[in-house]
């Protein structure tokens, strides 16, 4: 059969992905004291070697002031750079290309894991390190709902300050050998809460109108693209539907200006700014809920988009590609159930029928399976419990 586009490869800037499936990315909560480790190198890297065109490894914090849990990575700092480093090479030795999310968590820092509860911290539990150094910040002091404390409104220069803690972190990125930086704009974080007119109540060139509050998004898109190469690809992260302001159109309007910035590729995500998104209840359960959005702004704002939001199958994946919905996929969970989900949507599309997507140790294995397995067999088996399809 003909290639898939979900397997055709796409070159962006100086980038050659081999191809359009991409690992998004997903906060790990590991790091000790800021540091990746081998947690990191170990979920980054299966990945990689499951066949995936692009991995993007975790929201990693350009402050100290940024870090969402006690286990956020960082890389406001050179110490951070040679356990990332590590991770990086392992992922671009293993045919995928390695990316990371920079982020900052605003007025949703400080907070326990997920599975703890996601709770104010008090400073006193284990892992807490540089307590005094991990304030609370946003573009006002407004907090994220009624349990959570009020942050401290930033100051005028520190604002300017924050979007060169961006592009600082690109260049570490850049030293630490990624090849893709994205710029974590979307989960209501804190680019995403300058976007908001409910976050963002600021008086200044910061707030107000809709352009004052996409100044500090455009502000760390410009830094970064700055420091880093004019040869590696920038993505940024958005919101594309929120329910607090800043919706499909307003997102349609602030990537063309990011276009013009520099920034490749936007990733359309949705919600985070309130307790509550607007993609909670059925609809999140729906197959591509979030798919619209990366149609509408690559058509209207003429810019590469990447769908993301439970993207399961391999022919719904191939079928937003062939579409023109998108250029690239994203999964998340989906890789976590299954990391060697890009091998498998290529069995079920027909190619790489000699296993070749997957490093050796794994293909000469997989298709002597096949061959000795497979061949000459009936394509179904009948136990107890019914007829079990055998196809690979």
């Amino acid at each position: 059969m003909p290639q898939p586009m979900l397997f055709s490869p796409l070159e962006i800037r100086g980038l050659r992905l081999r191809n359009r499936v991409v690992v998004a990315p997903m906060h790990q909560y590991s790091a000790v004291e800021g540091f990746a480790n081998d947690w990191h190198l170990v979920n980054a890297g299966k990945f990689a070697q499951g066949g995936a065109g692009l991995v993007i490894m975790e929201s990693t914090k350009v402050a100290r002031n940024g870090a969402g849990t006690v286990g956020d990575v960082g890389l406001w700092d050179d110490q951070f750079i040679p356990p990332l480093a590590r991770c990086a090479a392992f992922i671009k030795a293993h045919g995928a290309r390695a990316g990371i999310q920079l982020g900052h968590s605003g007025r949703k820092a400080r907070l326990s894991r997920p599975w703890e509860g996601g709770k104010p911290l008090t400073g006193d539990e284990p892992g807490v390190f540089d307590w005094a150094g991990w304030e609370l910040v946003a573009p006002s002091a407004v907090p994220h709902s009624e349990r959570s404390p009020t942050p401290r409104a930033l100051s005028h220069n520190e604002v300017r300050d924050l979007a060169v803690k961006w592009g600082e972190a690109a260049a570490r990125a850049d030293r630490a050998g990624f090849d893709v930086v994205e710029i974590h704009a979307a989960h209501g974080y804190l680019i995403h809460q300058f976007l908001s007119p409910l976050a963002n109540v600021r008086t200044d060139e910061y707030g107000g109108s809709e352009l004052n509050r996409a100044r500090f998004a455009i502000e760390v898109a410009e830094c970064v693209r700055a420091a880093w190469p004019a040869d590696k690809p920038l993505f940024m992260r958005l919101s594309c539907e929120d329910d607090a302001g800043f919706g499909p159109e307003e997102s349609v309007r602030l990537s063309r200006l990011l276009k013009d910035k520099g920034v490749d590729v936007i990733d359309c995500s949705s919600g985070g700014t309130l307790a509550r998104s607007p993609m909670d209840g059925e609809r999140s359960k729906k197959y591509g809920y979030q798919v619209p959005y990366a149609e509408k702004i690559r058509r209207e704002a003429d810019i590469k988009t990447m769908a993301v939001g439970h993207i399961v199958h391999a022919d719904q994946a191939e079928a937003i590609l062939q579409g023109g919905r998108a250029d690239l996929v994203a999964l998340a969970r989906e890789m976590l159930y299954n990391p060697n989900w890009p091998m498998d949507a290529a069995q079920k599309l027909g190619i790489d029928p000699d296993f070749k997507l997957v490093p050796p140790p794994y293909s000469y294995w997989l298709d002597k399976r096949a061959k000795s397995a497979f061949e000459g067999q009936p394509s179904t088996w009948t136990n107890g419990l019914g007829s079990v399809d055998t196809a690979r």
